[in-house]
C-alpha cells in the first residue's frame, strides 16, 4: 500500500495530460523498468514545476525557455551529468509530443549537451576477483548462495537489476546459457563458463531448496523471497571489506571487470557489446580507455627509456 504521506506528495506534483500519456507510453510500449520510469517522471515534473511558477504552458515552451530552465538547474548546483540526463528526458518528451502532433516543432532539438568529463569505470584486478570469489563459506547455504551470486556477476557481466530478476527457468544448465532481460525488457543470451556453471548448478539443486522458496527467483533471502538490490549491495560491501579492498566497489564493479578482462584477453568490442546488452557500441568503448590507461602505465613502468 502507498502511505498517506507518499500519496499527498504525489498529489502535490504538477501534472499534465501530455506527461501522463508519455509516461504511459514509456511503461507499456517501451517496457521501461520502474526505476527508469521514476527517473523520467522526476525530471519532467521538475520542468513542469519550473513552468508553472512562471505561468508558462507546455504549448508555449521554446528553446529560450528550456535554456533558462537548464540555467536555473545549474544555479542550484546541479552537475553536468545530471543536466545531461535531464536534457535527455526533455528531448524524449518533446520528441514524443511532435510525433503525437501536439506541437509542430521540437524546442529541445537545438539545445547543446553539457560537456561531460570522461569517468573511467572502476574495475577489479584478476587477483582481487579471485580473492572475493574464494571468501563465501561453501559449507553454509548463505555462503553457497553468495558464491554463486558473485560468480554469476563476474561470469556474465550482469547489472544488479538483471541479477535479482533472474528466474530459475532463465538458466539452461544443459548448455550453460542465461536468458537475461536488460534495460527496456530487452532479452539477450549470455554464456556462463564451466566453473560458474558447476557452482550455480550445485546451488540450484542442493542449496536453493533449503531456503523454502516462495518465489521463483534464482537468488533468495532468508525468507525464501527474491534478494533485493540493497541486499546485493550490502553483500558486496561485506566481502570487499573481508578481502581488504579499500576503495568503494559495487555490483556494477563486477560488470566493469567482466568487460575489461574480456578485452584484455583478446575479445573484440562488438562481442563485449552484445554480452553487456549495450544498445550503442559507444557505451562499450569506455573500456578501451581503460585498456589505454593501463598500457600507458605498463609502458612507463617497463620500457627501458621511460625513466630517462
Amino acid at each position: 500500500m502507498i502511505s498517506s504521506e507518499a500519496s499527498e506528495s504525489a498529489k502535490s506534483l504538477p501534472s499534465h495530460p501530455w506527461l501522463d500519456r508519455y509516461l504511459e507510453y514509456l511503461l507499456i510500449e517501451k517496457g521501461l523498468s520502474e526505476n527508469s520510469l521514476s527517473g523520467y517522471a522526476s525530471d519532467l515534473h521538475s520542468l513542469l514545476t519550473f513552468l508553472e511558477k512562471r505561468s508558462c504552458s507546455l504549448e508555449d515552451v521554446n528553446k529560450h525557455v528550456l535554456t533558462l530552465y537548464l540555467m536555473h538547474l545549474r544555479t542550484r548546483g546541479v552537475q553536468s551529468r545530471t543536466l545531461a540526463r535531464q536534457l535527455s528526458s526533455i528531448r524524449g518528451f518533446f520528441g514524443f509530443a511532435v510525433d503525437e502532433r501536439w506541437i509542430n516543432d521540437d524546442p529541445s532539438a537545438l539545445l547543446e549537451n553539457p560537456k561531460l568529463s570522461k569517468k573511467l569505470p572502476e574495475f577489479l584486478t584478476r587477483e582481487e576477483v579471485a580473492t572475493l570469489l574464494a571468501l563465501p563459506d561453501h559449507e553454509t547455504r548463505l555462503g553457497m548462495r553468495d558464491r554463486a551470486m558473485l560468480e554469476l556477476l563476474y561470469a556474465a557481466g550482469l547489472r544488479v537489476s538483471e541479477l535479482i530478476d533472474l528466474r530459475v527457468l532463465d538458466y539452461d544448465p544443459q548448455v550453460g546459457l542465461l536468458k537475461v532481460f536488460g534495460k527496456g525488457a530487452k532479452e539477450r543470451i549470455v554464456p556462463v563458463h564451466f566453473t560458474a556453471q558447476e557452482i550455480l548448478n550445485r546451488y540450484l539443486t542442493a542449496v536453493r531448496p533449503e531456503f523454502r522458496p516462495s518465489q521463483d527467483y534464482v537468488f533468495l533471502n532468508r525468507s525464501g523471497k527474491g534478494l533485493s538490490r540493497q541486499g546485493v549491495w550490502k553483500l558486496i560491501k561485506k566481502y570487499a571489506q573481508y578481502a581488504g579492498i579499500k576503495r568503494s566497489i559495487s555490483p556494477h564493479t563486477f560488470r566493469h571487470s567482466f568487460a575489461t578482462h574480456l578485452l584484455e584477453g583478446g575479445a573484440d568490442l562488438r562481442t563485449v557489446q552484445l554480452l553487456l546488452g549495450h544498445a550503442d557500441i559507444s557505451a562499450t568503448e569506455i573500456y578501451t580507455h581503460v585498456q589505454s590507461e593501463r598500457l600507458i602505465a605498463l609502458h612507463q613502468q617497463f620500457h627501458p627509456r621511460s625513466g630517462m
